[in-house]
C-alpha cells in the first residue's frame, strides 16, 4: 500500500541550512512571531495532519471520486470531515493578513506546509488551494467592504474560492472569451456565461463558494483588453453579510478526468448570476496576472510532490523487492536474490527522482522566499525580489511539472508491473501529476512566457539578475577544493545561457518563429542549469558540515553523492536541448499542414 512520511529532514536541510529562513525572518517587517521554535512546532503539526489524516485519504479519493447529483457535488468520504479540521487547526489563515483574520506569518512558512499537504493528497489539496487566487485576488484589488464581506470568510476557510477563467473555445486565449457582464441599477452585475474546468467548483465541504469570474462589460474593447473581473458568490449575502438566497450559478456537471478523481473538475454555469465587479473595468486581466506567479507556484509545488511521494515508495519498494542476483556478486547470500535496489538501473531511476524532489525543493523554497521579500521587503528588495520571480516562476512550474511526471513514470517503473496495478498507488501518482503540464499554463506557454516576455523583451536583463548571482557563487567557489570541477562546469553553463539566448534573440529579429521553435528546449535547459545551481549550493554546504564533523555524516554524504549524479548524469542532457533549439523553425514549419497524415480513401 502507498505511504507518505514528511521529509522533515530534507525541509530542514533546505529551509533552516540552506536558506536560513529563521536569519531571513528575522529581517522581514512583522515577522517578528516566526520564532525558530514556532516555526518547528507548526512545520511539525503540519508533518502530523498530512501524514495521520490526508495521506490515508489519497486512495479512497481516487477509488471514489466526486458524485454529481442535481448540480450538487459530493466529495468522496472523509474529505468534508478532513477539511473541518483544517479550519479547526488554523492552517487556511497561516500567511494571510492579520487585519482581515490572518495569522501573519510568512508565505514561506505557509509553503512548507502546503508542500507536506499537498504531497500527502494532491486532489484534496486542491480544495483550500484553489481559494489562495481568490483570496489573493480581493487583497489586491478588492473595496474595504469586499475584503470585510467575502475575504475575512476565505481567510478563516469557512468559504472557500475559486479562479473562473476558462472557456471552450478559447482554452489560453482567454481575449476570446463570451461571458457577459450586464450592469444593474444598484451597481451589481448580472453575470452569464459558462466557464469550464474549474477546479472545486461545487462541493459539499464549506457552506460558500465565492467564484471570481472573467467576463465583458458592455460594449467592452474586443481581446484582452475588454476583460473584467468579478466576484460571483455561490449564495448571495444578506445586510449583515450572512449567507442568503441562492445566486443563479450552477455546476452543470463534471469532468471524467484522468486523474485527481477527488476533486471535481466543474463546468459552471452562470445564467444571470449577481456578480460584483473587482479592480477597474476592462482591467481583469491585468488584475488576474498580479496573483499568477503565485498560482503557478503553487502548480510547480505539484512536480515536486509527484517526485516525492514517487521516490518515497519507489525506494520502500526497491529495498524490499528480491530479483535477480547482483552482477558484482551476490549482496544477500541468505535470500533467494538480492533487492533490486543494488542494480544500477534501479539505481539510475531512483537517484534521477531523489535529484528532482531535492532540487526541487530548494527551488520552491527559494521562491518563497522571494514572495515574502516582493511582500514586507524594502522598495529595492522588492524590486529586485519581483525581478527573480518574474524569471523563475516559468521555469519552476514548467521544469518542475515535467520532471514530476518523468519521476512519477520512473517511480512506476521500479515496481514493475505491480507498477501498473492500482492497488500500490503508482499509476494515480503519474494520472494525477499528468495534469500538472496543463493547467495554469501548459508548457508550452510557460516556456513562451520565459523566453519571449520575460528574457527578450526585457532585452536579457531579466535574465541576467539571476546568472550573475550565479556567477557570483561560482567565483566565490571556483577554487574548492573537492568541488571545483562541479562548479567550473555549473559556471560555463550559466555563461552559455547568456550566449544561446542572445542567438535566439538574433534569428527571431528574421524570423518571429523561432521563438516559438525554440521556446520549450529553452525553458528546460534553463531549468537544468537553474537545478545544478541549487545542487552546487547544496554540495557546498554538505561538503562543509562534513569538513567540520557533522554527526549526521550519511545525510550530508548522500546530498554529495546526489549532487554528483546530477551533474554527471542529469545535467548533460542540456546538450540536446541546446542543439534543439538552436537547429531552428524550418525543420518544424517547412511541411504543409495537410501533409501530416495520409489516409486512403
Amino acid at each position: 500500500m502507498p505511504n507518505y512520511k514528511a521529509p522533515l529532514r530534507d525541509i530542514r536541510f533546505v529551509t533552516e541550512e540552506l536558506l536560513q529562513f529563521n536569519l531571513h525572518y528575522s529581517k522581514l517587517s512583522g515577522c517578528e512571531e516566526a520564532s525558530p521554535d514556532m516555526v518547528s512546532a507548526i512545520v511539525e503539526e503540519g508533518a502530523k495532519f498530512s501524514e495521520r489524516v490526508l495521506a490515508p485519504l489519497n486512495r479512497i479519493g481516487d477509488m471514489q471520486g466526486c458524485q454529481y447529483k442535481d448540480s450538487n457535488v459530493i466529495t468522496p468520504d472523509g474529505f468534508k470531515e478532513a477539511y473541518q479540521q483544517y479550519v479547526d487547526g488554523g492552517w487556511p489563515s497561516l500567511s494571510h493578513p492579520e487585519n482581515v483574520g490572518g495569522q501573519g506569518l510568512p508565505d514561506s512558512l505557509g509553503m512548507i506546509v502546503t508542500e507536506m499537504i499537498a504531497t500527502s493528497n494532491w486532489a484534496w489539496s486542491m480544495y483550500p488551494g484553489l481559494s489562495h487566487g481568490a483570496m489573493k485576488t480581493i487583497e489586491l484589488h478588492g473595496t474595504e467592504e469586499q475584503k470585510q464581506l467575502y475575504l475575512t470568510k476565505l481567510v478563516s476557510g469557512v468559504w472557500t474560492g475559486t479562479m473562473c477563467l476558462t472557456e471552450s473555445h478559447c482554452g489560453t486565449d482567454l481575449g476570446m472569451l463570451k461571458t457577459k457582464a450586464e450592469p444593474q441599477d444598484d451597481g451589481s452585475f448580472k453575470v452569464s456565461g459558462t466557464k469550464i474546468f474549474i477546479s472545486a467548483g461545487e462541493h459539499d465541504m464549506a457552506e460558500n463558494i465565492v467564484h471570481i469570474v472573467l467576463a465583458r462589460l458592455p460594449n467592452a474593447p474586443e481581446g484582452t483588453k475588454g476583460i473584467s473581473l468579478f466576484i460571483v458568490p455561490k449564495f448571495n449575502l444578506g445586510e449583515s453579510g450572512d449567507i442568503g438566497s441562492r445566486n443563479a450559478v450552477t455546476c452543470g456537471s463534471i469532468e471524467h478526468k484522468m486523474g485527481i478523481h477527488g476533486n471535481a473538475t466543474c463546468v459552471m454555469n452562470f445564467d444571470g448570476a449577481t456578480g460584483f465587479l473587482i479592480g477597474p473595468a476592462n482591467k481583469g486581466l491585468n488584475c488576474m496576472f498580479t496573483f499568477m506567479n503565485t498560482a503557478r507556484l503553487g502548480t510547480a509545488l505539484q512536480g515536486l510532490a509527484h517526485s516525492e511521494w514517487a521516490l518515497q515508495n519507489s525506494v520502500c519498494y526497491a529495498k524490499d523487492r528480491l530479483q535477480m542476483r547482483s552482477l558484482s556478486g551476490i549482496k544477500e547470500p541468505d535470500k533467494a536474490a538480492d533487492p533490486i535496489i543494488v542494480h544500477p538501473d534501479v539505481r539510475r531511476m531512483l537517484l534521477t527522482q531523489k535529484a528532482f524532489s531535492e532540487g526541487g525543493r530548494a527551488l520552491i523554497h527559494y521562491c518563497s522566499l522571494l514572495v515574502d521579500v516582493s511582500k514586507r521587503g524594502s522598495e529595492e528588495e522588492r524590486v529586485e525580489a519581483e525581478e527573480l520571480m518574474s524569471l523563475l516562476t516559468p521555469i519552476a512550474k514548467a521544469f518542475l511539472t515535467e520532471t514530476g511526471f518523468e519521476s512519477a513514470n520512473l517511480g512506476l517503473q521500479v515496481f514493475g508491473g505491480h507498477g501498473y496495478i492500482s492497488e500500490w498507488g503508482m499509476e494515480q501518482n503519474v494520472r494525477d501529476c499528468r495534469i500538472s503540464m496543463l493547467y495554469e499554463g501548459t508548457t508550452g506557454i510557460q516556456a513562451l512566457d520565459l523566453l519571449g516576455r520575460k528574457v527578450l523583451m526585457s532585452q536579457g536583463e531579466t535574465l541576467k539578475r539571476f546568472t550573475k548571482i550565479v556567477h557570483k557563487f561560482c567565483k566565490e567557489n571556483e577554487s574548492h577544493p573537492s568541488l571545483g570541477e562541479l562548479i567550473n562546469q555549473l559556471n560555463a553553463l550559466n555563461t552559455e545561457w547568456g550566449e544561446v539566448t542572445m542567438t535566439v534573440a538574433m534569428k527571431a529579429m528574421k524570423n518571429r518563429d523561432e521563438v516559438g521553435a525554440a521556446s520549450v528546449d529553452y525553458l528546460m535547459f534553463s531549468g537544468y542549469v537553474t537545478l545544478a545551481y541549487f545542487w552546487a549550493r547544496m554540495a557546498v554546504l554538505a561538503q562543509q558540515k562534513l569538513e567540520k564533523g557533522a554527526a549526521e555524516e550519511n545525510f550530508y554524504t548522500a546530498k554529495l553523492q546526489t549532487a554528483h549524479f546530477y551533474f554527471q548524469r542529469i545535467l548533460p542532457r542540456t546538450r540536446a536541448h541546446i542543439a534543439a533549439m538552436l537547429s531552428g523553425a524550418d525543420n518544424l514549419l517547412a511541411m504543409d499542414a495537410n501533409d501530416f497524415i495520409f489516409l486512403d480513401d
